[in-house]
């Protein structure tokens, strides 16, 4: 339960998500996609590095929140910050089967989205494209599940 009490400590819950966001997204082959082509459903933008031990621990849990999600409500969008091949990455993440969208950026301390203090970082997007959370450090399927919920209970109907 700590852990869950420290979702997303740094939630800048309504001052992040005053203005949809966009930015482009580079991927590991050719060619370029948009955040806002991922408008509809939550997009969880995850900034990780194959040299950061908390990154790999968690991409299991990402994994499993985008196999229970994609063909609904929910995507993964993994996003390298390395100076590294494409290949190389591409042969990383096949060695940990993930399968759901990874994208390059380079070495990063600030998005569209936001700060990047350190890796993992993690920003969960609503489907209307506002940034609702930032979770520096770890996260699990259950966390970001319990956020949904939450704030999903909060909004007008």
């Amino acid at each position: 339960m700590k852990k869950l009490s420290l979702l997303f400590l740094l939630l800048l819950v309504h001052s992040l998500s005053a203005y949809a966001v966009d930015m482009d997204l580079t991927r590991l082959d050719k060619g370029k996609d948009a955040l806002s082509d991922y408008r509809g459903k939550w997009v969880v933008v995850n900034y990780w590095a194959t040299w950061c031990p908390p990154c790999r621990e968690e991409m299991p849990e990402l994994q499993a929140f985008h196999d229970n999600h994609a063909s609904t409500d929910g995507v993964v969008l993994g996003i390298n910050t390395e100076v590294l091949g494409k290949a190389a990455i591409r042969s990383f993440l096949d060695d940990y089967f993930i399968t759901y969208p990874n994208y390059t950026s380079g070495p990063v301390s600030q998005s569209a989205l936001g700060n990047i203090p350190g890796l993992p970082t993690t920003f969960l997007v609503s489907p209307e494209g506002h940034v609702e959370a930032r979770q520096v450090g770890s996260v699990t399927r259950e966390m970001i599940e319990n956020f949904i919920k939450k704030w999903e209970a909060k909004q007008p109907k």
